[in-house]
């Protein structure tokens, strides 16, 4: 996998859970998603969580950008989120994986 995505998330006072329960329950999309070959929802302190995300090719990394956790991300981002969200495209330069 050489592109991916990485996006922060602030949660507003108070709606942390409610930010927290919206990425992790977006699992059954992303692996819904056929070009999202990993997706991560990770907590980096009390109320910023972010998601990171790969793909085989740029079609997949737009298709996911386009797709329903986008959406639905962006149709909740004013209710749950203090700003709006960091949507960085990054390349993978190096990577280590292991299958369990």
């Amino acid at each position: 996998m050489k592109f991916a995505l990485l996006v922060r998330l602030q949660a507003k006072t108070g709606r942390e859970q409610e930010v927290e329960n919206f990425i992790t329950n977006a699992l059954p999309l992303a692996i819904d998603e056929p070009d999202t070959m990993t997706w991560y929802a990770i907590k980096i302190d009390a109320s910023t969580f972010g998601i990171f995300d790969t793909f085989p090719h740029e079609e997949g990394r737009q298709a996911h950008l386009s797709g329903k956790i986008a959406n639905a991300l962006m149709a909740n981002a004013s209710e749950l989120l203090a700003e709006d969200p960091t949507i960085e495209k990054v390349d993978i330069l190096a990577a280590k994986t292991q299958m369990s």
